[in-house]
């Protein structure tokens, strides 16, 4: 069994993401898709699908606290758009899993 590369899961997955944006259902499915074969496993294609939007959050949580002055504010707006990111992502999961699954 091979191991695959992560990062590259991740790039394949924003690139293709944003290339086919113009394909509301398939488009996330096929990045999901070659990001799951590219990251080598089911459970790495899952974290490459899913690493980019816990990373973001993090992000935020800092530059909300930053600017509201309230670190409760910036936890629940990242904790949020953490939950909108990954529910809007639901096709790009499963394409991940389906690719992990097919290798």
């Amino acid at each position: 069994m091979r191991q695959g590369s992560l990062v590259m899961a991740m790039i394949w997955m924003a690139v293709l993401s944003l290339l086919l944006f113009w394909l509301p259902l398939f488009g996330p499915l096929i990045a999901g898709f070659v990001g799951g074969r590219t990251a080598g496993s089911a459970s790495r294609g899952l974290l490459a699908a899913v690493l980019p939007a816990a990373v973001l959050c993090f992000v935020l949580i800092g530059a909300g606290t930053a600017l509201a002055g309230l670190p409760l504010i910036g936890i629940i707006a990242s904790a949020s758009l953490f939950l909108l990111i990954v529910v809007q992502s639901l096709p790009l999961l499963v394409g991940a899993l389906l690719g992990g699954l097919s290798v």
